[in-house]
C-alpha cells in the first residue's frame, strides 16, 4: 500500500512539476529568461518539487478556509438573524452543503490524467491504486474540515464535541455517497462521471442550495439537535461504506468506462480534438437553413452566432428567469417579514459592490471565447491574413458587440431585480438610485464581457488539443476572482458606486481595444 501511495504520488508530483514549468515558461515576462531546456535542469525541478510539495499542504488547508468563508460565513453574516441562533443556522448550512459536495465531488469518479497514466497506460493495480489514494484523499479532506469546523464553529456558538463531529461527518457522508455509487455500478453497470451530473444531478443540487439558502431567509432552519443526528447517522453510514469500498473488485472495468473518451485520448492530439470538436458539435445547431446575407466578418459572425445559439444564449436565458423568480419571490415575501424589507433596503443602498461578484459569476466570457476558439479560431489561425490587426481589431469589436449583447440579459434582469427589490422594500429619497442600479450592474457586464474577450486575445491560452496552456492567462482570471470576491466586503454609496462603475468600464474599453490592436497579431495565436 505504501509502494503504491509513494509511485502515485510521483506520478503527480511529475506531472505537476512539468505543469508548473511550463506554465512559467508561458508568462510573458520569463519566456525569454527562462532556457527551453528547463525541463532538464535540476535547480528548476527542484524548485519545482518544493512548490508542488508546498501545494499539496497548502491546498489541504486554503480550499477548505475559502470553502468555509464563502459558502458559510458570508452568508450567515447576509442573514443578520439573533445570536443564539447561529449554531443552528451554521450547522443547517454546513449539514445541506456537505450532503451536496459528497455527490458532486466524492474524489473517486473524477476522471483525472493520473488515474489514466497509472491505471491504463501504466497498468497499476486498480484496485490498490483505487483505495490508496481515495483514502489519502479522505485524510486530506478530514485534516482540512477539522481545522476550519473547529474555527468557524467555535466562532458562531458551537459546543467543542460538535466542532468535533465536523471533520468525520464530512467524511462520512464521502464514504456513503462513494460506496452507493459502486453499488449502482454492481446493480446496473451505470458509471458516474461527477463532473457530468445531468439533469437529475442538477435538479438535486438546485433543490438542495434552496433549502440550505432559502429556508433561513423564511426563518426556518434544523435545529442544532436535529443536524447532530443527521451528522451522527452520516458517520455510522460512512464507517459501513469502508467494507464496500474495500470488497469491490470491478475497479478496473469501471475505471475503463469512466475514463474511455474523457481522458484516454489525452496522448493523442489529433483524436483529442476529434472529441472535442464532437462535444461542442452536439451543442450546434445542424439546421442546414441557417444563412446571412451580410458581408465579410459579420458574415462570419452572424453564422457563427446563429449555430452557437444553444451554447451562448441558454445559460444566460436560465440566469435571468431564476433572477425574475428569485425577485417576485422576495417581493412576496415582504408581505409576511416587515424586518426583512428593512434589512434589504439599507442592504441595497451601501452594498452594490457585492454585485461585483455576483456578474464575476453570471458572465459567459470564457465559455464564449471557448466555443470561438474550438469551432472557429482553431482553424482560421493557421491563415496570415486572419492575424493582420485592423482584421484582428474588427473581429474584436464584432465579437465584442455579441458577447455584450449575451450577458446583457441577466444584467438588465439583475439591474431590473434590484430596483424592483429597493421599490418594493421602502424605496429611496433619490430616484436617480434606481437608474444607477440599472446601469451599474450594465456597466459591470460590459466589463467583464471586454476583459475576458481581451485576455482571449492577447493571451490565447488554448492549444492545438484544446488545452488551456498559458500560466498567465490562469493566473490573471484567479486574480480577477480573488479582486471580485474581495469587492464582497466593500461598502459604497450606489450613486458614487454607479459613477465609479460606468467610468471605469468605457476607460477599460478603450484601453482594450488599443492593446488588442497594437499586440494581438503577436499574441493571437495557437500555442504549441
Amino acid at each position: 500500500m505504501l509502494k503504491t501511495l509513494r509511485i502515485s504520488f510521483s506520478l503527480k508530483n511529475t506531472y505537476r512539476v512539468n505543469s508548473i514549468l511550463y506554465g512559467i515558461k508561458q508568462i510573458p515576462l520569463l519566456r525569454k529568461i527562462i532556457p527551453d531546456a528547463v525541463y532538464q535542469l535540476r535547480g528548476f525541478k527542484i524548485a519545482a518539487n518544493v512548490l508542488s510539495i508546498v501545494w499539496e499542504i497548502f491546498s489541504t488547508f486554503a480550499g477548505k478556509l475559502i470553502y468555509f468563508f464563502a459558502m458559510l460565513a458570508t452568508p450567515m453574516a447576509l442573514y443578520k438573524l439573533p445570536e443564539e441562533t447561529e449554531g443552528a443556522l451554521f450547522l443547517h448550512l454546513l449539514v445541506i452543503l456537505t450532503v451536496i459536495g459528497a455527490f458532486a465531488n466524492s474524489f473517486m469518479f473524477n476522471p483525472t490524467k493520473d488515474k489514466y497514466y497509472a491505471m491504463i497506460l501504466l497498468g497499476m493495480d486498480a484496485k490498490q491504486y483505487t483505495v490508496v489514494n481515495y483514502f489519502y484523499a479522505i485524510l486530506k479532506h478530514t485534516v482540512g474540515f477539522a481545522l476550519c469546523g473547529f474555527l468557524f464553529g467555535m466562532a458562531n456558538g458551537l459546543k467543542a464535541w460538535q466542532c468535533l463531529l465536523i471533520p468525520f461527518f464530512a467524511a462520512g457522508t464521502k464514504l456513503a455517497a462513494s460506496a452507493y455509487s459502486l453499488i449502482l455500478y454492481d446493480k446496473k453497470n451505470k458509471v458516474r462521471n461527477e463532473n457530468k451530473l445531468g439533469a437529475a444531478g442538477w435538479i438535486f443540487v438546485a433543490l438542495m442550495l434552496a433549502a440550505a439558502y432559502g429556508l433561513p431567509v423564511i426563518e426556518i432552519y434544523l435545529p442544532e439537535m436535529a443536524s447532530a443526528v443527521i451528522m451522527c447517522a452520516a458517520m455510522l453510514l460512512g464507517a459501513v461504506s469502508v467494507k464496500t469500498i474495500l470488497s469491490f473488485k470491478s475497479y478496473r472495468a469501471m475505471y475503463k468506462i469512466l475514463l474511455n473518451n474523457v481522458v484516454g485520448m489525452q496522448m493523442d492530439k489529433q483524436a483529442q480534438v476529434r472529441v472535442q470538436r464532437e462535444q461542442s458539435h452536439k451543442s450546434i445547431s445542424a439546421d442546414s437553413g441557417i444563412s446571412s446575407d451580410r458581408k465579410g466578418f459579420e458574415y462570419l459572425n452572424e453564422l457563427f452566432i446563429k449555430r452557437h445559439r444553444r451554447i451562448l444564449w441558454s445559460a444566460a436565458e436560465k440566469i435571468s428567469l431564476a433572477v425574475i423568480v428569485l425577485a417576485a419571490g422576495a417581493i412576496v415575501l415582504f408581505r409576511f417579514d416587515s424586518d426583512m424589507k428593512i434589512k434589504l433596503n439599507c442592504a441595497l443602498m451601501d452594498s452594490l459592490p457585492y454585485f461585483v461578484f455576483v456578474m464575476y459569476l453570471v458572465n459567459r466570457g470564457t465559455g464564449f471565447t471557448r466555443a470561438l476558439f474550438i469551432n472557429c479560431d482553431h482553424s482560421l489561425l493557421t491563415y496570415s491574413f486572419y492575424k493582420k490587426p485592423r482584421f484582428i481589431l474588427k473581429l474584436f469589436q464584432i465579437r465584442l458587440r455579441e458577447i455584450i449583447k449575451v450577458n446583457l440579459l441577466p444584467a438588465a434582469a439583475i439591474g431590473a431585480g434590484l430596483s424592483a427589490l429597493l421599490y418594493a422594500s421602502g424605496g429611496t429619497d433619490n430616484p436617480v438610485n434606481y437608474a444607477v442600479i440599472v446601469v451599474s450592474v450594465i456597466a459591470l457586464s460590459v466589463f467583464f464581457s471586454v476583459h475576458y474577450l481581451m485576455l482571449y486575445y492577447l493571451l490565447q491560452p488554448y492549444n492545438a488539443g484544446t488545452e488551456m496552456k498559458s500560466g498567465a492567462y490562469r493566473i490573471i482570471v484567479s486574480a480577477t476572482y480573488f479582486v471580485c470576491y474581495l469587492m464582497i466586503h466593500f461598502k459604497v454609496p450606489t450613486l458614487a458606486f454607479g459613477i465609479m462603475t460606468t467610468a471605469f468600464c468605457v476607460i477599460y474599453c478603450i484601453v482594450a481595444s488599443i492593446l488588442v490592436y497594437k499586440l494581438a497579431p503577436k499574441t493571437f495565436r495557437i500555442r504549441a
